[in-house]
């Protein structure tokens, strides 16, 4: 998977669960060591991963929708949480949306990241100078700008989590909507 990948949150989710949380399975096999005690059967920091982001998207719509009843169980299947959460707030004001689509594209770029996909950060421009220098830094799990113009006083790379790329995608995309109509 490569930064062109058109996959949405919902596939990635997908794909998480289909090609990496069992060690093993599908065409992402890996190495597995010659212990004599079993190895766990499926990869725990990703299926924590899918527990939690499913888990933030249920919490998300039960407070979008307090008010409003009757509220439908959340999908069986992971990959399908998506669609529910859309559904369950389409009748929700447009900032409320929006921010609904933040925390799902957010959800999207962690899913990448995950799956090692580092690539996905690039074709997002910074939010502060607006140019394409964005960069996953693993190590304090922040996306740096790369352009020293944006840096500080001081020399120090400005940093993005990863809610103000998506904050700041969500916000561009609507922008572009409302001025094409």
């Amino acid at each position: 998977m490569s930064s062109g990948d058109t996959l949405n949150p919902a596939e990635r989710l997908r794909l998480l669960q289909d090609e990496y949380l069992v060690p093993g399975a599908g065409h992402r096999a890996e190495r597995v060591s010659r212990s004599t005690e079993p190895g766990t059967p499926i990869r725990l920091a990703v299926y924590d991963h899918m527990r939690e982001s499913v888990g933030e998207v249920v919490a998300l719509a039960t407070s979008m929708c307090d008010d409003q009843a009757p509220f439908t169980p959340p999908p069986a299947k992971a990959a399908d949480v998506y669609q529910w959460l859309v559904e369950e707030t389409d009748h929700l004001d447009a900032r409320r949306q929006q921010a609904r689509d933040a925390v799902i594209y957010r959800q999207g770029l962690e899913h990448a990241i995950v799956m090692g996909d580092l690539l996905a950060i690039r074709p997002h421009p910074c939010p502060s100078c607006v140019t394409w220098g964005l960069v996953w830094n693993r190590d304090r799990e922040t996306v740096v700008c790369l352009n020293r113009r944006c840096a500080d006083d001081d020399g120090q790379l400005t940093t993005w989590t990863l809610a103000q790329i998506a904050e700041n995608h969500i916000a561009r995309r609507n922008g572009r909507a409302a001025r094409a109509t």
